[in-house]
């Protein structure tokens, strides 16, 4: 809902549970006003009218109250908007007016010929806030341009939550108290990256169930930042947008604009479990694509077969994923052009003549009578220089003229801000996706940007903008030509998970980490902002032979994997019987929770930090538990768990023992999971009665 004082300068933003409030001064001074518990207008207008406290000498009365600050002027805090022409740098706006379109406020400014106009939008108890400038002046080069600057209110002792990781090793929560001065995360590498998703949180004293939490996303998929800082007074600000440093963005000739990506906001007063849960309810409803979807269980061939394949190789693994219960069977890297290893081949997407002498259909045809969809790897965006695509065209990747082309991964970046490069990818992909029945592709990206230039462009800093922009135009236009098909987004695992790119594709791939005792970590970090309906796990063979060698039964392998969209990659042909009917069983019994995993709330009721950890999902009158011991020690007893989202009044059965159990006494004194030992887990099915 959406309200506007009588004057016109005050603006109120109200979701179910909480609000947003600004307002201008009759100096045009834009003011954060109101973020957090409902309020309603007449609130909203008295706090307009609240004097600005004292400053000292030496400090500025808008730093920490403006609501988008600007370069230029009595400013000193990080500004969101850094403008550059010929004859000044900075900003100098008047306000204009505003507009109400379909529920989003539109405040528009100007600065001589540069309109910008700030957008605000509320989905549910997420606001969601981005930036338009548009020149009808002399060229101007936006050195930085950030989507939102969102303002805290006054508090004591804030702390910080982000995820941070490496390759492998992604989506780790980590909290520690806020300090004076600017805490900075982000990616100068072209992708998202393994090392944060661009995710913050603070509070002051909030646990998983109880609190004020206060959450910022941002949905772009190339380099970000995103800046916290706490100021001299005290109060605290957050800042973010696409691009690292203050190097430029691009350049605006007149008649051009540009659009932020959004950065999303959110306020909960039920603590990180209660944040997340309003994080993951807004993206089924918003961002995913077909979210009430539920996502089939796939068995990919990459840990089983690598670059080693063949026709009849992947029929014999298909025939082994038909009969546990699998629904989606995807070829992984390896089916085209002389892809024989990783240094050749990426580029040319045609099926390789010698493994697949008449295409992928004959394939496809045979797992789509076993009953399953039939899905394909490509890293578009890469080229290997051993490739036709790179022999005859040299100069369509990223480079520095008269520079050594780093090659990481065997492979350089095809520059996408190229239009003969876009017109290349969309005619390779549609015509592979038209020339046989695909319905699933898995999308990787497996290097960062190093030599990102373009020679003979006279503004080559834009294809850092350009690339993310094209990527999401080319998925766009693939969706649109090809309904029927899913995309998954990967860049060596974790790479590339954000809201922009998960508004195109249907999952993501968290990371290459498949050992099921460290995806638990990954995923409690994941689930902070992303619901289970969007995170693939897979379960692999025992010993993890990828990363640590580490041995565990296939109960704790499945049981890791099923909290998120469950697939199977390891070599079925060397599963003995008794493995694969248990994985049938598994499968199976993931079929049946896949409701309340994929789109129920999720309760975090132990986190993985050794010994007991478990989640819960629950959906109407049904809730599941998943729970891993990773170690018992000195023969102590494990702990009840204490279960979440239930009616304290009802009784519950549970249909693995056959008790029944109060609800009151299951949220109080908790359910017993009967775990022992090392590395054991369960999944217990509760239902009202």
């Amino acid at each position: 809902m959406l309200e506007i004082a009588e004057n016109g300068r005050t603006w109120l933003l109200s979701g179910p549970t909480s609000s947003y409030a600004v307002h201008l001064t009759d100096d045009d001074e834009l003011l954060h006003l109101h973020w957090g518990p409902r309020i309603a207008l007449a609130d909203a207008e008295a706090l307009a009218v609240r004097p600005l406290p004292d400053y000292w000498p030496f400090e500025s009365p808008l730093d920490g109250r403006e609501e988008y600050p600007v370069e230029g002027g009595p400013r000193f805090v990080r500004p969101a908007l850094s403008v550059r022409t010929d004859e000044r740098r900075g900003t100098e706006w008047r306000f204009e007016a505003h507009e109400t379109v379909d529920q989003e406020l539109r405040l528009r400014f100007r600065d001589a010929g540069l309109a910008i106009t700030l957008h605000y939008r509320m989905r549910d108890d997420v606001v969601e806030r981005w930036v338009t400038l548009h020149n009808d002046g002399p060229e101007a080069e936006l050195l930085r341009a950030d989507s939102a600057t969102w303002t805290l209110p006054d508090r004591d002792a804030w702390r910080l939550s982000q995820l941070h990781g490496r390759w492998a090793a992604e989506s780790r929560l980590v909290r520690f108290p806020l300090t004076y001065g600017e805490k900075v995360i982000g990616s100068r590498r072209g992708h998202t990256g393994h090392q944060h998703l661009p995710w913050v949180a603070l509070d002051t004293d909030a646990t998983e169930e109880r609190g004020e939490v206060y959450g910022c996303a941002l949905a772009w998929s190339g380099s970000w930042r995103i800046a916290v800082a706490q100021l001299p007074d005290a109060r605290v600000q957050i800042t973010g947008g696409a691009g690292y440093d203050d190097s430029g963005l691009l350049r605006l000739a007149a008649g051009e604009s540009f659009t932020t990506p959004v950065f999303a906001g959110l306020w909960s007063d039920g603590g990180f479990g209660g944040a997340s849960r309003a994080w993951h309810a807004y993206q089924r409803a918003y961002v995913i694509p077909d979210a009430e979807r539920d996502r089939p269980v796939l068995f990919n061939s990459w840990e089983a077969t690598e670059f080693d394949i063949s026709e009849e190789q992947q029929r014999a693994l298909a025939r082994r994923a038909a009969a546990i219960g699998v629904e989606l069977f995807v070829v992984d890297d390896g089916w085209f052009g002389t892809r024989t290893s990783d240094r050749a081949g990426l580029g040319d997407w045609t099926p390789n003549p010698d493994r697949f002498p008449t295409g992928l259909k004959p394939l496809a045809d045979d797992v789509h009578a076993l009953g399953m969809q039939f899905g394909i790897w490509v890293e578009p965006e890469m080229v290997n220089p051993d490739s036709e695509l790179y022999r005859a065209h040299p100069d369509w990747v990223q480079f520095q003229p008269g520079r050594k082309r780093t090659e990481l991964r065997n492979q350089l970046v095809l520059n996408l801000a190229r239009e003969n490069v876009q017109d290349y990818l969309w005619e390779q992909l549609h015509g592979l996706l038209s020339s046989a029945p695909i319905d699933y592709v898995k999308w990787d990206f497996n290097r960062c940007f190093t030599d990102a230039g373009w020679p003979g462009e006279p503004y080559p800093q834009r294809l850092w903008v350009d690339h993310v922009r094209a990527v999401y135009a080319l998925l766009d236009r693939l969706r649109a030509a090809h309904p029927g098909v899913a995309f998954e987004s990967c860049s060596g695992g974790g790479g590339r998970i954000d809201l922009g790119v998960m508004s195109r594709t249907d999952q993501v791939w968290a990371s290459d980490n498949t050992d099921p005792l460290d995806r638990l970590a990954i995923q409690d970090g994941f689930s902070q902002i992303h619901p289970a309906r969007m995170m693939a796990a897979w379960v692999t063979d025992s010993p993890n032979t990828q990363l640590n060698g580490r041995i565990s039964s296939l109960r704790f392998r499945f049981v890791s994997a099923m909290a998120g969209v469950l697939g199977v990659g390891g070599d079925l042909t060397r599963w003995a019987d008794e493995e694969l009917a248990e994985a049938r069983d598994w499968v199976a019994l993931y079929k049946e929770i896949r409701p309340l995993v994929q789109r129920g709330d999720l309760h975090r009721l132990r986190p993985p930090r050794g010994g007991l950890s478990a989640v819960q999902y629950v959906r109407g009158d049904e809730a599941v538990v998943l729970a891993w011991l990773q170690a018992q020690s000195y023969g102590e007893p494990v702990p009840a768990l204490r279960l979440r989202g239930l009616d304290p009044t009802a009784s519950y059965e549970c249909r693995e023992t056959g008790e029944v159990h109060r609800g009151a006494v299951l949220l109080h004194h908790g359910l017993r999971t009967g775990l022992r030992g090392d590395l054991d887990a369960t999944v217990l099915r509760l239902r009202r009665i």
